[in-house]
């Protein structure tokens, strides 16, 4: 039945003719003026309930068959879902950022904010682009390094310079790997973007082949001592004093900064 004929036959359709035998003559039996005007309301409400639901029906139908369908729809949902993803990232950089000056604030006071920042940054890159590295462990092995003061000029008595402390020979050999131009140990490693950028690809190199613990040792006291310690139970005996004390500070570090807050 179409939609007219329907809609016809609720509104349109007269009175149903009942035939009763009343002293011989056939009567027609009518509804009363009240029940009609009920049964108009009640038909129409039907039908508006009828016409709403296929107007649903229809704009959803439209809408998934041409709209979802549409390819700039579908490249202006996927460009909102990279916003969004972009603005998340941000934020944790953010975060990281700002944690990371904190750190170097309890150290060294006087360093320039913009350096913090450069520095901050520099260390959460690295973060990201070494996945066992994250910025509570850089930063732990750099406040040990640094002797506690965060200061990108600093050098041990046994000439590691920077805030990683990296030996000019084994600095010069990874900057090249890094595309800097070594022009002398001064210029590279008192630079603390290149000293960070340095020390992170050598320690990542050496926790991936040696474990955490493996690789701090090796970055303290060399790869083959580490290797011999590793095989040999982690004995005490067969680290130096200073890496036997080297190990356990730095984690003590690390442990402090993954719990610290803003």
């Amino acid at each position: 039945m179409s939609l007219r004929k329907f809609t016809e036959f609720w509104f349109w359709s007269g009175p149903m003719k009942v035939e009763t035998k009343e002293r011989g003559r056939a009567k027609v039996s009518r509804p009363s003026a009240f029940n009609q005007s009920g049964g108009l309301v009640v038909r129409g409400l039907v039908v508006l309930v009828i016409l709403a639901i296929g107007v649903t029906f229809a704009y959803r139908y439209f809408w998934l068959s041409t709209v979802s369908d549409n390819p700039k729809f579908t490249t202006l949902e996927r460009s909102l879902q990279d916003i969004r993803a972009a603005m998340n990232i941000d934020s944790v950089r953010q975060y990281n950022i700002q944690k990371i000056m904190k750190i170097i604030s309890q150290y060294n006071k006087d360093m320039p904010s913009g350096l913090r920042y450069e520095i901050a940054d520099e260390i959460y890159s690295m973060s990201v682009k070494y996945t066992n590295l994250d910025v509570d462990l850089i930063c732990a092995t750099i406040t040990h390094e640094s002797g506690a003061t965060w200061d990108p000029e600093v050098v041990s008595e046994a000439g590691a310079m920077g805030l990683m402390q990296m030996m000019p020979t084994m600095g010069m050999w990874i900057a090249h790997y890094e595309g800097i131009t070594w022009t002398s140990a001064e210029d590279v490693l008192f630079n603390p973007i290149y000293n960070i950028r340095i020390g992170s690809r050598c320690l990542s190199a050496l926790i991936a082949a040696y474990g955490l613990e493996g690789g701090l040792a090796a970055y303290s006291a060399g790869e083959r001592r580490a290797a011999t310690w590793l095989a040999n139970h982690k004995s005490d005996e067969l680290l130096w004093a200073e890496t036997n004390n080297y190990i356990p500070h730095i984690m003590k570090f690390y442990n402090e900064y993954k719990t610290m807050t803003l």
